[in-house]
């Protein structure tokens, strides 16, 4: 028996995560049950982890480690084939779906983020023409410094993440969990209604302003022309073939702001710091240029701005690559029921479990040419490293619940 099991603790993310799951109704007529559905949500997650990302190799994957599934649940008809998982997906409620999946996030990491991101994404393949269905679109809350999913909401496309935000921020204030962070989100969400949404559960926003809103770009390009007091901090960042100076300048003078406007114009509550970052990027071949504004209810030196600034882009690269490129989110082609939604929901419960799962030891290693600190393993290998060693995935299993 491995250590993990060993050392199994009353409150682990397990347990937590089998307690959330039974908040979900099951629709099927309980005489007819063969295979609960936490045994079912178990097994999707677990496979998930290791390294599936498609019903039948979830099955097959179920079926080869049967008996490590059957350490936590009775499994008395072993696991259902890859048609029954599609069809048992299809058939969960999204909605409670979501909410369990942002209940054990709450319960698991009950410490407040400090930075939140929120952004949409499209799994590209989940159309269906002959229906005339749009591909899933998710509005997702990333939490940037500790690197995890908070919760998500589905909306039919782009133009509708407007309608989806005050229903993820609902969800992720309960308790007090917003309190004292800084929401980030792209300039869609540029308005007054989200604006103050995020101001009442007692959090902070930080608002993109781009050419969508010229007016209001003008009067920012003014108030820095105009500004006599601008503080501004400057760093470098170099990798990806590039070498990157970025100027971040604030300024708080910003009455004019929160004044009277004119009908029409934009009005945001407790506007107080306006942000300007001025990036120059040396590429191989060419150099590039850009100016970027922000409008934030917290007053933030130039530093703290530019780490907000940069911290919101960290779920493209943290969260919607990785579920690109290492999840194959845009190679699924779920389009019936619910089941797009509800992997998508079962993704984010492996990347959480798998990103904050401890170090895997004896991993494969990188020649060194010189010492340098260790990196970290990574998520694509995680998952191989949890499909090979049912001691690992235990261990991401039954961490404990900090």
């Amino acid at each position: 028996m491995s250590l993990a099991f060993a050392v199994f603790k009353e409150k682990s993310r397990l347990k937590a995560l089998l307690d959330h799951f039974s908040i979900i109704d099951d629709p099927r007529e309980p005489w007819r049950v063969a295979h609960p559905l936490r045994e079912v949500l178990l097994l999707v997650v677990c496979a998930s982890m290791a390294d599936c990302d498609h019903f039948d190799a979830i099955a097959s994957w179920g079926k080869a480690n049967i008996g490590f599934l059957r350490r936590y649940l009775p499994y008395e008809h072993g696991v259902p084939g890859g048609r029954w998982l599609t069809l048992l997906m299809n058939r969960v409620d999204p909605a409670l779906f979501s909410a369990a999946f942002t209940g054990w996030v709450r319960e698991t990491w009950p410490e407040r983020p400090e930075l939140i991101a929120i952004d949409g994404k499209t799994s590209r393949r989940s159309h269906d023409r002959a229906e005339d269905k749009a591909p899933l679109h998710l509005v997702s809350a990333f939490a940037t410094t500790s690197r995890l999913v908070l919760g998500q909401e589905a909306v039919e496309g782009k133009s509708n993440e407007l309608s989806a935000i005050p229903v993820l921020l609902d969800r992720l204030s309960e308790g007090g969990s917003l309190k004292g962070a800084l929401v980030s989100i792209d300039a869609i969400a540029t308005n007054a209604r989200i604006a103050q949404a995020i101001v009442d559960k007692g959090a902070d926003y930080l608002l993109a302003v781009k050419a969508n809103q010229p007016t209001l770009r003008a009067e920012i390009e003014s108030a820095f022309s105009a500004a006599t007091r601008i503080d501004t901090c400057v760093d470098f960042d170099k990798g990806h073939g590039r070498i990157e100076q970025r100027s971040v300048s604030v300024i708080t003078e910003i009455d004019w702001l929160n004044g009277e406007r004119l009908p029409g114009e934009l009005r945001l509550p407790n506007a107080a710091t306006i942000i300007r970052v001025k990036s120059q990027a040396e590429l191989a071949d060419r150099g590039r240029f850009e100016t970027r504004y922000y409008i934030s209810s917290a007053l933030l030196p130039a530093k703290r701005a530019g780490e907000a600034v940069r911290g919101h882009w960290g779920i493209e690269n943290q969260l919607h690559w990785v579920l690109d490129v290492v999840f194959a989110e845009d190679q699924s082609r779920l389009r019936k029921g619910h089941g797009a939604r509800n992997m998508a929901v079962v993704r984010h419960f492996a990347i959480n479990m798998i990103r904050t799962a401890p170090e895997p030891e004896n991993k494969p290693m990188k020649p060194q040419r010189k010492a340098t600190k260790p990196t970290r393993t990574s998520i694509k290998l995680r998952r191989k490293i949890a499909s090979w060693r049912e001691d690992y995935l235990a261990i991401a299993l039954e961490a404990s619940a900090r």
